[in-house]
């Protein structure tokens, strides 16, 4: 890990709405670590850390402007610069580990060949369609971070827009290996929709709705497939139970997305947002598998609706529950939510909706940050410190 200057954080606490240009300087201040914060992308460049209950921001000296940031674990967070360069950083400290670059993916089926700044042709180098190609871009590169705070261990991820295939590395690696979704895949588990990393496993929703899920922690390939055939895919109720407050409101954003509970069990996380914004403005039904599938004499069956997660907290953004903590202000049987298409890619017909909050699933109620409702940000995304 190669360590750079420290910049010092400050923190600036106010009444209203804040603007970032009129953070007052303050001391150093360490956020609690496990206490849920969001990292906000401004309009116009750089990023701001807040913990938006309690009013404060945390404002580092150095310029982030260019860094796009794809991804967070922990304190760390999978950045891109603007020459298409990948990073581990440490926003409060600024270490950071240089990652391998982009085109250096080798010994799978395809080969990455930088053609600009910010532009990749990808071919096809195994299989019936050899040779085929296409030319993409790091605009909407999508990226997965892991890192183990007490060995250093890290694992990244990362697909190009509509890509063929997830990019992934480990600590140690000199170059990148492709997973393939579409050549060479059984064709249950073809495709992807959505994508969730939890230590070395990895987990993906893919086109038919099953789940594939990859253990990257070592084989042949650098990883191994150690998913299980399902009998049926992940379906929604056909009749799922009606949106009290939302009659005759227009939608304006819905999505599809897994998380993976502590214990390791995948869930399907639906959500759906209205308009006008309000207490009820936006929904989330959340789903498991039905336990009558495990009966054999079952041939037909949906997931089924969870009334609650427990004591635990739902992070959308890293597609994982995680245990509550009063003291540490995650609230139980909630969603931490910012956007719905973290992973999951542009879709001009449904357009990516900012939407900071927190959902309660007992009282279906929204709890949203009035403080931040004035800024004008490109991004935001809820982050674990540790």
């Amino acid at each position: 890990m190669e360590e750079l200057d420290r910049p010092a954080a400050v923190a600036a606490k106010r009444s209203g709405s804040p603007k970032y240009n009129e953070c007052a300087k303050a001391p150093r201040v360490d956020p609690k670590s496990g206490s849920p914060l969001l990292l906000l992308s401004p309009e116009e460049g750089g990023i701001r850390v807040c913990k938006p209950d309690e009013d404060m921001f945390y404002e580092t000296t150095t310029d982030f402007s260019g860094y796009r940031f794809l991804a967070s674990s922990g304190k760390w967070f999978l950045v891109v610069d603007s020459r298409s360069d990948l990073y581990i950083i440490d926003v409060f400290s600024e270490d950071r580990i240089h990652l391998p670059p982009l085109e250096s993916i080798n010994g799978g089926l395809y080969m990455v060949e930088r053609v600009g700044s910010n532009e990749f042709k990808v071919t096809l180098i195994r299989g019936i369609l050899n040779g085929s190609c296409s030319v993409q871009t790091t605009k909407y590169l999508r990226g997965l971070l892991w890192v183990d705070d007490e060995n250093g261990d890290y694992v990244v991820v990362w697909q190009f827009e509509q890509g063929q295939f997830l990019g992934f590395c480990k600590k140690g690696d000199l170059h990148y290996r492709d997973i393939p979704i579409r050549v060479d895949v059984r064709r249950e588990f073809r495709g992807l929709k959505d994508v969730v990393l939890k230590g070395y496993s990895l987990y993906s929703l893919v086109t038919r709705n099953f789940i594939r899920h990859m253990d990257l922690s070592g084989g042949q390939d650098g990883f191994k497939d150690v998913s299980v055939i399902p009998r049926f895919p992940m379906w929604m109720p056909d009749t799922p139970r009606a949106d009290f407050g939302t009659e005759g409101k227009k939608v304006i954003s819905f999505s599809d997305r897994i998380a993976v509970t502590t214990s390791g069990e995948v869930l399907l996380v639906f959500t759906k947002a209205y308009e006008p914004f309000c207490e009820r403005s936006r929904i989330f039904r959340v789903y498991k598998r039905d336990p009558k599938e495990l009966d054999p004499n079952t041939y037909d069956t949906r997931l089924v609706e969870m009334e609650s997660i427990g004591d635990e907290a739902l992070f959308f953004d890293l597609g994982i529950t995680v245990p509550a903590d009063l003291t540490l202000g995650i609230e139980p049987n909630s969603i931490y939510f910012t956007r719905n298409d973290r992973f999951g890619h542009k879709n001009i017909c449904i357009p990516c909706l900012i939407d900071i909050c927190v959902y309660n699933i007992a009282t279906r109620t929204v709890k949203r940050f009035h403080n931040l409702s004035n800024l004008n940000l490109k991004d935001a995304q809820w982050f674990l410190p540790s």
